[in-house]
């Protein structure tokens, strides 16, 4: 049977990754597990399966209306695909490492599947790389969230970016304090969410509140700017919930200070992200002119206990296709997807080829070997068009070679004609951050 392209299409919200951005996204990955190890976690690898009951007990509202279900032949039980990795390392912390001293440090890099609305551009599989630090209540664990997050944004070259702060315990006081409950309440953390005072004001007409809590709750929409944010806020808020918010938020800035981090920072009050889930300081990662997220995190001490483990806890993940979008056009990640060499032989004799290829490989090149047979301008092309950098002519004089870098442009260089083994060598070191 022949397949038509509608029959071998993939479905909506998924993609193929092909070698350059899939050594982008590796590189990237790399680079963000090598920050969190310099911290001191340590990886984990969780399965792509688990029991949707046992999942879903580390899952608020919003993330089990986004989980693939399925029924399991053997066991007779409902399986998941998980939408999300942080539960499934509650679940391991409450079980397989419950008699391990606290705190853990873990860090992560999987991919989940989520139910998504078919957008155009939305993507139901998340590249997901963070790190979970669990046994740890304390601003200082915060604030080490926020400043290794900071740290991979800037090893990932990224200048022009921003860390949004909330704290949900303020809104969470805020709230209760009204008194309002139900659908009523449902209705004005959208309007909160969304920043429209004036819905939060209709809202308050129907379902008057003190004027106190009304105060408190038109705050929410404007409480969001620099660290003068923070002095509105004590001067309008009286619920002993979001004062004792306020004060741990300061605490974490304190810490923050001492980085030298905070002029990267801004503050959202009002941020009502993870409002059943969180417990504390949230955050998320924006980079300038890029519409979403490219990580998030927070505190969400309640989660593990859940699973019978009573434990506090905090961290955060990168959107590694969102880290993608805005750096993927930097030299570096390009050079990473690149292959150093292409290896052309002009002599029917093999041996000297091999040996270069060898070496090269040797001395940490990505060495490719043209085994087709096809003459220079074919080979060249080639070359071009399967981004790899530079074409290595070997001839029958094992002395004599003649290395010809390809541009982007689709133009020859001539860099170096008739050169020594040693001289080549000297050649690709200077010239290696090029093309």
């Amino acid at each position: 049977m022949v397949l038509l392209s509608n029959d071998i299409a993939l479905p909506r919200g998924v993609s193929d990754f092909l070698p350059e951005a899939a050594a982008k996204i590796g590189t990237i990955e790399n680079r963000l597990l090598r920050v969190f190890e310099l911290w001191g976690f340590r990886r984990v690898i969780t399965p792509r399966l688990e029991y949707e009951d046992v999942l879903s007990t580390g899952m608020g509202d919003e993330l089990k209306g986004k989980t693939y279900r399925f029924d399991d032949r053997q066991s007779g039980r409902l399986l998941a695909l998980p939408p999300d990795i942080t539960p499934q390392i509650a679940r391991i912390a409450a079980t397989r490492m419950a008699a391990m001293p606290l705190p853990h440090r873990l860090s992560y890099s999987e991919r989940v599947l989520r139910q998504t609305e078919i957008q155009a551009g939305r993507s139901r599989e998340l590249f997901q790389t963070g790190v979970e630090l669990i046994g740890l209540d304390s601003p200082e664990a915060d604030a080490e969230m926020i400043v290794m997050a900071v740290e991979a944004m800037q090893v990932l070259g990224l200048q022009d970016f921003t860390i949004d702060l909330g704290q949900v315990e303020f809104c969470q006081g805020v709230f209760q304090a009204s008194g309002l409950d139900g659908e009523p309440l449902l209705k004005l953390r959208e309007a909160v969410s969304r920043k429209d005072s004036s819905a939060v004001a209709s809202l308050l007409r129907e379902h008057p509140v003190s004027p106190e809590s009304a105060r408190e709750i038109c705050a929410l929409t404007r409480l969001f700017g620099g660290r003068d944010v923070l002095k509105t806020a004590q001067e309008i808020v009286t619920n002993p919930r979001s004062s004792a918010a306020l004060e741990n938020l300061q605490e974490v800035l304190a810490i923050l200070d001492i980085h030298g981090v905070t002029d990267l920072l801004s503050i959202d009050l009002g941020e009502t992200r993870g409002l059943d889930y969180h417990s504390g300081v949230t955050f998320e990662g924006f980079v300038s002119g890029f519409g979403e997220s490219v990580c998030s995190g927070g505190r969400y001490d309640n989660l593990i206990s859940g699973y019978g483990f009573d434990a506090p806890a905090t961290g955060f993940t990168f959107n590694l296709l969102n880290l993608l979008l805005t750096v993927e056009r930097r030299p570096d990640l390009q050079r990473c997807a690149a292959t150093d060499f292409l290896l052309f032989n002009t002599s029917d004799d093999r041996r000297n080829v091999l040996q270069i290829a060898r070496r090269l490989r040797s001395l940490g090149y990505t060495t490719a070997r043209d085994i087709i047979r096809r003459d220079y301008a074919q080979s060249l092309e080639y070359a071009q068009k399967m981004n790899i950098r530079c074409m290595l002519v070997i001839g029958s004089d094992t002395d004599m070679y003649q290395a010809v870098r390809s541009s982007d442009g689709g133009t020859v260089s001539i860099a170096s004609s008739m050169i020594d083994l040693p001289g080549l060598m000297n050649y690709i070191e200077e010239n290696r951050g090029e093309n």
